[in-house]
C-alpha cells in the first residue's frame, strides 16, 4: 500500500501542479503549454537585448528553432524583431547591429511573447546561458500569463561541463578544475561550425547544434 502510494504521489502532485497553473492563467490560450510535450522535440532559443540588466534592459529581438530528435528544423523558425519602449543605446548597436531604425518596424512586446509561447508550445527550452534569456522573457510574459514560462529547461553549458568533467582523470575530478565553458570555446572543442555571433536566430542554431552533438557524445541520442 504505502509502495503504491509512493510510485503514485508524484503524478497526482502534477497533475494539481498542472490544473493550478492553468487555472490561474492570465490567457487560457496557452493551456497547451502544460501539456505533455512531444516526444523528442525541444526548442533551441536565444535573445538580444539591450543590456544586460534583467529589470530594465529590453529584448530587441528573439531567435527560435524546433528540434525533431537529431535534426534541426530550420524550415521551422521563429525570426522576431521587438520595437522596445525606451530606444536603444550606441553600445547595444554596436554589438547587435540593430538601429533604432531598425526596430521601428518590429512588433509590440505583448504580441512578440504571444507568437513566441505558440512556437514553443510544451517543448522543453534548449539554450546557452539560457537563465538569462529566460529571465528577459519572463520579465515580458509574467503580465499576459501571470506566470513565467513553465516548459523544461536545458542549459548546453551544463552539459558540456558534464561531459568534459567525465572525461578528466579520477585526480583532476577532485581538484578544483576549471572547464573553459565559452561559447567559441565548446562550439570548436565538439567540432562544430560556427555562425556569426549575436543574431538571435544565428544562436539558437548554434545551441541546437551542440545540444544535439552532446546528446550523442552521452549516449542520449
Amino acid at each position: 500500500m504505502s509502495r503504491h502510494y509512493s510510485q503514485a504521489a508524484p503524478l497526482w502532485w502534477e497533475k494539481l501542479r498542472r490544473w493550478w497553473l492553468i487555472y490561474h492563467l492570465g490567457e487560457p490560450e496557452f493551456a497547451p503549454m502544460f501539456d505533455p510535450p512531444p516526444h523528442d522535440e525541444w526548442v533551441a532559443l536565444d535573445c538580444e537585448t539591450t543590456g544586460l540588466n534583467t529589470r530594465s534592459d529590453e529584448i530587441i529581438s528573439v531567435g527560435a528553432v524546433r528540434i525533431v530528435g537529431d535534426r534541426i528544423m530550420t524550415s521551422e523558425r521563429l525570426e522576431l524583431l521587438i520595437r522596445p519602449e525606451k530606444g536603444v543605446s550606441a553600445d547595444s548597436v554596436r554589438i547587435h547591429r540593430l538601429r533604432e531604425r531598425d526596430l521601428e518596424g518590429g512588433l509590440p512586446k505583448d504580441e512578440a511573447m504571444r507568437r513566441l509561447m505558440r512556437f514553443i508550445g510544451s517543448r522543453p527550452l534548449v539554450g546557452y546561458y539560457l537563465e538569462f534569456d529566460v529571465a528577459m522573457l519572463n520579465r515580458a510574459i509574467w503580465p499576459l500569463l501571470g506566470m513565467g514560462l513553465p516548459q523544461p529547461k536545458i542549459e548546453v553549458s551544463a552539459m558540456y561541463y558534464d561531459y568534459k568533467f567525465k572525461q578528466l582523470p579520477p585526480y583532476q575530478q577532485q581538484a578544483t578544475t576549471e572547464i573553459d565553458l565559452r561559447f567559441a570555446t565548446l562550439m570548436q572543442d565538439l567540432a562544430l561550425p560556427e555562425r556569426e555571433a549575436h543574431d538571435a536566430l544565428n544562436d539558437a542554431v548554434m545551441a541546437a547544434m551542440a545540444f544535439i552533438k552532446l546528446r550523442r557524445l552521452r549516449g542520449e541520442a
